[in-house]
Parts: C-alpha cells; sequence; structure tokens
C-alpha cells in the first residue's frame, strides 16, 4: 500500500482559546490525534484502533482565533500489530506549525493487540526517509 494524505481543517474560535488568547495545546492535540485516526481508519476499520503513543508535538508559533489550520496526515509506516501516521499542521501563510508521529494499535473486541495484514510501501524518496524516521522512533 502507498501512503495516502488525508486533509482536514478547523477554523480556530474563541472556545479554543487559552488564557493568552491564542489556540489552546490541549485543542490543538484533540486535533492532531484526530488527524492522525483519520489516516489509520484509511487502513484499518476505526472500531480496531486505539492510540498507544504521541512522539511529540512542538510548535512553532502561537495560532490566533480566526485562523483555518490544515492538518495533513498519512500512514507511513505499518509493524505486525501498529501503524505509524504522520501529522502535519500548516496555519494561514502554509507555514508548518505543529509536525509528529503518532502510533496506534489495532486491536480486537478485547483490546488485545492482533495482526492488521497492512504493508506500507513508499515510492518517492520523501516518503522512503520518513519511513526511516518512523522506524527509528
Amino acid at each position: 500500500m502507498k501512503p495516502k494524505t488525508f486533509i482536514t481543517h478547523h477554523l480556530v474560535k474563541s472556545e479554543d482559546l487559552n488564557h493568552h488568547g491564542t489556540l489552546f495545546a490541549g485543542r490543538n492535540s484533540e486535533w492532531f490525534v484526530e488527524a492522525g485516526f483519520i489516516a489509520a481508519a484509511g487502513c484499518i476499520p476505526p472500531e480496531n484502533i486505539v492510540c498507544r503513543n504521541i512522539h511529540g508535538i512542538t510548535f512553532a508559533r502561537p495560532v490566533n482565533m480566526g485562523e483555518i489550520v490544515r492538518f495533513e496526515s498519512k500512514v507511513i509506516d505499518a509493524g505486525r500489530t501498529h501503524l505509524v501516521a504522520l501529522i502535519h499542521m500548516f496555519g494561514k501563510a502554509e507555514d508548518e506549525i505543529v509536525r509528529g508521529f503518532i502510533t496506534f494499535v489495532c486491536v480486537d473486541k478485547d483490546a488485545k493487540a492482533f495482526p492488521h495484514g497492512i504493508v506500507i510501501t513508499p515510492k518517492s524518496p520523501e516518503d522512503i526517509a520518513l519511513q526511516e524516521e518512523a522506524k527509528a522512533l
């Protein structure tokens, strides 16, 4: 399977703000995980997905109310029972605000991990490098 990119957008509203008047990190983290989950659900049924690890979220700048942010996510690596998604968040000036990885595990109805049978085959040099980065997590 070739990595497929999923795109989602969010409008930053007043209820998304922190005490500084910028996007609350908790809300951004929620959207970040959601974007990764959407990519993972593009590979396996959503009812079989749980988040195991968020490999870091570093904010490059504050995000202001009224800004529309874009998340791009794709599953870049697959192990026997897990998937690793890469998530980028971009701002109004197409600047990268956040970049990180999330590992999801494929589980059965009893929350036991089981093999998903997915193989990710990157084609571009960029995706090959990203898969190597994901394997090193």
